[in-house]
C-alpha cells in the first residue's frame, strides 16, 4: 500500500502540502511528490482539488489481506493441565469471532482428550489436538514447526496466545516464519468496525501511553495477551464441538526435554492465582507500612502485592510487584494501599473484580477505577480493618 501522485492531473497548487503532518509532500518540477516520510495517514487524499493523489493497493496487499478466516487460540498446557490464560483467550476470541462472523478454534499440544473437551466447553468450536510424544512437554522447535504448519494449512485470520514464558518463547518464532505481524503483551483487543482489522492495544513508552497497533495487510494477525486481563467466557457443560487429531509425523527436533525442574517458592507470592491481594505503594512510607499490610493480608488469607515504587525502594522483593513490569493479576478483591494509580500499575490490576483504594490524597488517580475508596491515613484505617476482620472471624 502506498500513496501516489498522478503527475498528469497535478497542477502544483500546493494544497496538499499543508495537509501533511509528516512533511512528506514536496514540489518538484511544479508537481507534488510523496517522499519516504509518508506514514499513510491519508490526510492528503481529500484535499487535492484535482483528485491527483491516490492510494495504491499492491498485489501483495490484496493477496495477503484476502487470506484467512477464523480466530485461533493457542491453548497452553503444563504437565497435562491447561493454563488459565487459555480459557481467558477463548473468552475474548469468541467475542472477536462473533464480530467477524466466523468461528473460534483452539490448538492444544499435549494433554488428554478430556482437557481438549474442556476447551470446547469454554467456547471453542473446534480443537486441533496433537498427543504425539514429541510435543508432550514444551520445546521451542517442534512447537513452532507444528503450529506454523497448521496455520499455513488452515489460514486463520487471527492467532492469539498467552504472554507467558512459553508464549513469549515460541510465538515470535512462528510469526517470523509466517512473515506475519506480532504484537506482544496486549491488554485489550477489538475489531475495527470499518476495516475489520484487529486492534491490538498495549502499553508503550514505559506505560506512559497506550498504543493501538494493527496489521492491515499481512495475515494472520498475531498477538500475545497478558494473563488475567481478559475475562473467561461462559462455561457450557453440554457444548458440542469438533475435535481434530493432529499428527507431528513430519516434525523434527534437535533437542529433547529430559526433565522439568520446578522452582520452589512461597505459595503466598503466587499473585496470578490469588483471590485476594493486599498491595502497597510508595504511600506506605516504608517497611513499617508494609508490616501493616502483611498483617492485613494474614487476617484476610490474602497475598501481598506491591507497586514498582515500593519494590524500587527495597521495601519488598520484586516477586511481589504488580504492574507493567511485574505481574498482571485479576483477583476477586484488590486492596490498593498508598498506591497513587499510575498507568504502569493500573494495567496490571485493572481487571480485578473489586478494587478497594486507601489513600490520603482524594485526587489520587486510583480512585477513578476503584469500586470503593477510603480517603484517610492507612496507619489509621488498616489497624481498624484488621480489628474488624478478626472480630468477624472470632479471633
Amino acid at each position: 500500500m502506498f500513496i501516489k501522485v498522478n503527475k498528469d492531473k497535478c497542477t502544483g497548487c500546493e494544497s496538499c502540502i499543508q495537509s501533511c503532518p509528516y512533511d512528506a509532500i514536496v514540489i518538484k518540477d511544479d508537481k507534488a511528490e510523496i517522499t519516504e516520510n509518508c506514514q499513510l495517514c491519508r490526510a492528503c487524499l481529500t484535499v487535492c482539488p484535482e483528485g491527483a493523489i491516490q492510494e495504491i493497493e499492491e498485489e501483495s496487499d490484496k493477496k495477503e489481506k484476502g487470506q484467512g478466516s477464523g480466530v485461533w487460540v493457542y491453548a497452553e498446557q503444563r504437565e497435562g493441565v491447561i493454563a488459565g490464560v487459555s480459557f481467558e483467550l477463548l473468552g475474548i476470541g469468541k467475542k472477536l469471532a462473533d464480530k467477524l462472523g466466523t468461528g473460534v478454534s483452539a490448538v492444544l499440544f499435549g494433554a488428554t482428550g478430556a482437557e481438549a473437551q474442556e476447551l470446547i466447553r469454554w467456547g471453542a468450536d473446534r480443537v486441533y489436538h496433537c498427543t504425539d510424544e514429541l510435543v508432550s512437554a514444551f520445546n521451542d522447535e517442534p512447537y513452532a514447526d507444528l503450529l506454523s504448519d497448521l496455520i499455513q494449512k488452515h489460514k486463520p485470520e487471527i492467532v492469539l496466545a498467552g504472554a507467558t514464558p512459553i508464549g513469549r518463547s515460541f510465538i515470535p518464532r512462528v510469526a517470523a516464519r509466517l512473515k506475519a505481524g506480532l504484537t506482544a503483551d496486549c491488554t485489550a483487543l477489538e475489531i475495527d468496525e470499518g476495516t475489520k482489522n484487529l486492534l491490538q492495544v498495549r502499553p508503550a513508552f514505559g506505560g506512559n501511553i497506550m498504543a493501538t497497533i494493527l496489521c492491515p495487510h499481512t495475515r494472520p494477525q498475531m498477538a500475545t495477551v497478558r494473563p488475567r486481563v481478559m475475562k473467561r467466557g461462559i462455561y457450557n457443560e453440554s457444548a458440542n464441538g469438533e475435535l481434530i487429531e493432529v499428527k507431528a509425523d513430519n516434525i523434527k527436533s534437535r533437542t529433547k526435554v529430559l526433565e522439568i525442574v520446578k522452582e520452589v517458592s512461597d505459595i503466598s507470592v503466587n499473585l496470578q492465582e490469588a483471590n485476594v491481594i493486599v498491595a502497597g505503594g510508595r504511600g506506605t512510607g516504608g517497611e513499617k507500612g508494609f508490616q501493616l499490610l502483611y498483617e492485613l493480608a494474614e487476617a484476610l488469607g490474602a497475598s501481598l502485592g506491591a507497586s514498582r515504587a515500593a519494590v524500587d525502594e527495597g521495601w519488598v522483593p520484586y516477586r511481589h510487584q504488580v504492574g507493567q513490569t511485574g505481574k498482571t493479576v485479576g483477583p476477586r478483591i484488590y486492596f490498593a494501599c498508598g498506591i497513587s494509580g499510575a498507568v504502569q500499575h493500573v494495567v496490571g490490576m485493572q481487571s480485578s473484580d473489586i478494587i478497594i483504594a486507601i489513600n490520603k490524597n482524594p485526587e489520587a488517580p486510583i480512585f477513578n477505577i476503584a469500586n470503593f475508596g477510603i480517603v484517610g491515613d492507612l496507619f489509621e484505617v488498616i489497624p481498624l480493618l484488621i480489628k474488624k476482620i478478626k472480630e468477624a472471624k472470632g479471633l
